[in-house]
């Protein structure tokens, strides 16, 4: 087994045969926002796509009408075809927010995970990368995500589940097994998960392959826009002798810098003029994990020069945890792409560019409190939107709350899924959820 960390200086070689000036030369090329925008999108993606649905909520009080729950004093309609450019607000609707329907973009994968793994999947296809070795906990959305994507594209994963494996197998669990290669790792060793990873993967690649460092696969701008061939022969069936197993360790949430690609993408998408536009003030709500999608929607509305704010509901962490995630995927970044990135674009970001806060009843990571399940079902029974008690629900309830203190927030809020999320909670909750047939009689 070999550890294989491509070098960085692979950028520069390209650059030069797509006709830039030399390696010595590259400090003084710096383009604009929007042209490293365009520079950094122009390559192959997982998704064929950005384009996502937009629509908008709007909330009108009902006086106690409805049942118990964080929303039992209003109740939610959803306009699936709102007006969107300038006719935003021509129209106003009062109490509403506008949620971006990321959860609709693959049946198994989460929102956030599809735009987190966009960049990310094509770029290890580059790179001859074979196996894929990552983890989290027993009903990990991204480590479904990771293993259902993986099989979409002939490479296999290898997924490191905390805990023990449950007696039922149901909802990301479930996914995980059937696409991927699950193990089940004690709580004791998953506490160290750097070494964990890096064993795993040492014992996948065998004495004959190779380990790649996700952190320093070569994610610059001109990456993929020179011959494959010059990295692995496409044509060759992995597992060949001219498809040696090359594995790649991914961090727990994909919280690596290359997982930032797929949140620019999606917000050089909503900043089109006929959508949100990138002159209107907006402030985006999102729940955070490990806060990777925050600090890429930050960090792409920055280099845009957009007038957007990032508010991130904090749910697995503290914020200094947080903040000091927020610097080092920041810090990634600028060392892998900003020699070509006018440096005074991206002065701001030392400071920050996500709000992080608490979520509106902060609990300990993973837990569901009393009536959260009946505000999940009023949710998807008055709008046909299904979020989940453990994350979505925490950004639509700062959504609402935000919305309601300030009559001109414009908030957006980022609807990254977790369906399959349900299926695990209802095993463990079963009390919380044995009362929704009662409450629905009622």
């Amino acid at each position: 087994m070999n550890l294989h960390c491509l070098a960085t200086k692979t950028a520069f070689t390209a650059i030069n045969k797509n006709g830039f000036h030399s390696a010595q030369a590259l400090p003084k090329i710096k383009l604009s926002g929007e042209e490293f925008m365009s520079k950094l999108l122009d390559r192959r993606w997982t998704l064929l796509s950005p384009d996502t649905k937009i629509h908008q909520i709007i909330g009108s009080s009902t006086q106690g009408q409805n049942r118990g729950g964080p929303f039992s004093n209003v109740s939610f309609l959803n306009n699936n075809q709102p007006y969107l450019g300038n006719k935003m607000f021509e129209y106003n609707e009062g109490l509403s927010f506008y949620i971006v329907r990321d959860d609709l973009l693959h049946p198994f994968v989460n929102g956030n995970k599809a735009r987190k793994l966009d960049g990310l999947l094509p770029l290890l296809e580059d790179h001859g990368v074979t196996d894929v070795v990552t983890c989290g906990g027993c009903q990990s959305a991204h480590a479904a995500a990771v293993a259902v994507s993986c099989a979409e594209r002939g490479l296999k994963s290898h997924l490191l589940l905390r805990g023990e494996q449950p007696k039922i197998l149901t909802g990301y669990n479930l996914i995980s097994t059937i696409y991927g290669n699950v193990t089940y790792v004690p709580r004791s060793s998953y506490a160290h998960r750097e070494k964990m990873l890096q064993t795993y993967a040492s014992m996948v690649a065998g004495n004959s392959g190779n380990i790649v460092c996700c952190n320093d696969i070569d994610a610059s701008i001109m990456t993929q826009t020179f011959d494959c061939s010059e990295f692995v022969q496409m044509d060759a069936p992995r597992g060949t002798k001219n498809h040696s197993t090359k594995v790649v360790v991914v961090n727990e949430g994909a919280g690596d810098a290359i997982a930032l690609l797929g949140l620019f993408r999606l917000v050089d998408y909503l900043s089109q003029d006929h959508l949100l536009g990138r002159k209107r003030v907006f402030n985006f709500v999102v729940d955070s994990g490990t806060g990777t999608t925050a600090v890429g929607l930050g960090l792409g509305a920055l280099c845009l020069g957009l007038p957007w704010k990032i508010t991130a509901v904090m749910l697995a962490d503290t914020i200094d945890a947080y903040r000091k995630q927020e610097r080092r995927l920041i810090s990634e970044f600028k060392r892998q792409f900003c020699f070509l990135l006018d440096c005074h674009k991206l002065s701001g970001a030392d400071d920050g560019i996500v709000h992080w806060v608490d979520r509106c009843h902060p609990r300990k990571f993973g837990n569901i409190l009393e009536g959260e399940i009946e505000a999940c079902q009023q949710i998807a029974q008055q709008t046909g939107i299904l979020v989940d008690p453990v994350y979505t629900l925490a950004a639509w309830e700062m959504a609402t709350q935000i919305t309601s203190a300030h009559d001109d927030a414009n908030v957006v809020m980022l609807h990254t899924g977790g369906t399959l999320g349900m299926f695990g909670l209802a095993q463990r909750y079963k009390s919380y959820f044995g009362m929704l047939n009662d409450v629905t009689k009622s």
